[in-house]
């Protein structure tokens, strides 16, 4: 029996991947380097920041002296953009509402660093109906690993396949399915609905009921 819904949050909760894609490169250009949309949705999507620089010296030969600099106005240009673009969703508030009503564990399980999964979570006007809120500042190995998954299980307090995880990019999946979860893949923040979400979890109970 499903008891508790984890929820990615940029790409599934919030629209903050092109966010996070103009803010990176807004600061790297100021150092003459560019990541291109190819790029970005082939390997670095879902990644955060301090793993990006990362790839970018070992590819780019970036000078690791910069990765500070970097991250820190990243982190500002993506607040400036929250601040001005980040608002509520009805679909999502709907969603949240209902599936919390009906006694379902909530949480939130983000990549991102914590002001920033806060604050949006706020400015969408949804912080409230999440029991347990991690960044990858809460865990010590980020996406793909499967560990901000299970630290979220442990302190629901729930089994693994007692979860839903919602998805949208393929190192939250393989971190998401690593946690030995049930993994509901979105394209788009349009598709967290109440509907589909309870439509898979109806399915999985079906499928094990007849299994």
């Amino acid at each position: 029996m499903i008891k508790a819904i984890i929820f990615d949050m940029d790409g599934v909760l919030i629209e903050a991947k092109d966010w996070h894609y103009e803010a990176f490169n807004r600061a790297l250009r100021l150092f003459g380097y560019e990541i291109n949309r190819e790029a970005h949705l082939s390997v670095y999507d879902g990644l955060p920041t301090k793993k990006k620089l990362e790839i970018l010296s070992a590819e780019e030969l970036l000078p690791a002296a910069l990765h500070d600099v970097i991250n820190v106005l990243k982190q500002q240009y993506t607040m400036e953009i929250v601040h001005t673009t980040c608002r509520p969703r009805f679909n999502h508030e709907y969603a949240l509402s209902r599936l919390k009503a009906e006694g379902f564990k909530l949480a939130v399980a983000s990549n991102s660093i914590k002001d920033s999964v806060i604050t949006m979570l706020q400015k969408a006007q949804i912080l409230h109906y999440f029991d347990v809120v991690l960044s990858n500042q809460d865990v010590t190995n980020s996406k793909p690993h499967p560990e901000i998954y299970q630290s979220a299980m442990k302190k629901l307090n729930v089994k693994p396949e007692e979860c839903v995880v919602i998805e949208d990019n393929e190192n939250g999946i393989k971190s998401a399915k690593a946690a030995r979860a049930e993994v509901l893949v979105v394209k788009e923040v349009s598709d967290v609905t109440y509907e589909n979400i309870k439509q898979f979890i109806a399915m999985i109970e079906n499928v094990r009921n007849t299994a």
